[in-house]
């Protein structure tokens, strides 16, 4: 095996993804803080579990700036904890539909539309800066999925809200939660995957 596999990155390419790293950071966690009081304002669960995503995102950003420059199975294993996180968290929502499918009270549905348009906004933003990465390794691969998940997610709010609003049910907020957790199992599968195909390598 080549001595370059493993290699640490370029300065100038170690640079480049700070700081994007770090814009993607701050910029999920005001969305955090903003989305988290308006998912209990509109009584929404899939607006809590954006918001939630929000800060797991952030957390994951700095892990990746933790181990940005250093050696690939550093990164690997980096990837392998961000990946238990996402799948953490999709258990948790899904488990939280359940619950509210049977205990939930009817979500505020002009809020949902509002906070999952300004979300979007800012998910795109980021995902239109970290789409360069999105082939590279597994932990670059993972905040692409990321920030991926969350534009979709968004999307998927702002139409639980208009379902909301017509349907006078509840059911709209609690089918795109469930989808939000499916979407974050998949993604922890697929960062999974990458990083242990890398430590395979590494080892070779």
């Amino acid at each position: 095996m080549s001595a370059e596999c493993c290699a640490p990155e370029s300065k100038v390419e170690v640079g480049k993804r700070r700081t994007t790293l770090w814009i993607a950071l701050i910029l999920n966690f005001v969305m955090f803080c903003v989305e988290i009081g308006a998912s209990f304002f509109a009584d929404s669960l899939s607006l809590r579990a954006d918001a939630i995503d929000f800060l797991g995102d952030a957390a994951n950003y700095g892990i990746s700036l933790t181990v940005l420059g250093l050696s690939l199975r550093s990164r690997a294993f980096a990837s392998i904890g961000k990946a238990t996180t996402m799948g953490l968290f999709g258990v948790w929502v899904i488990i939280s539909a359940i619950y509210n499918a049977v205990n939930g009270s009817y979500p505020h549905a002009e809020a949902m539309g509002a906070l999952g348009f300004i979300a979007l906004l800012v998910n795109l933003s980021v995902a239109l800066m970290l789409y360069r990465f999105k082939d590279g390794d597994s932990n670059m691969q993972s905040v692409w999925l990321c920030s991926r998940n969350d534009a979709i997610g968004n999307i998927a709010v702002m139409l639980a809200g208009g379902g909301v609003y017509l349907l006078s049910s509840h059911w709209p907020d609690l089918a795109v939660a469930m989808g939000m957790g499916a979407l974050s199992l998949q993604s922890c599968y697929l960062v999974f995957r990458a990083a242990k195909s890398e430590l395979r390598t590494n080892q070779q």
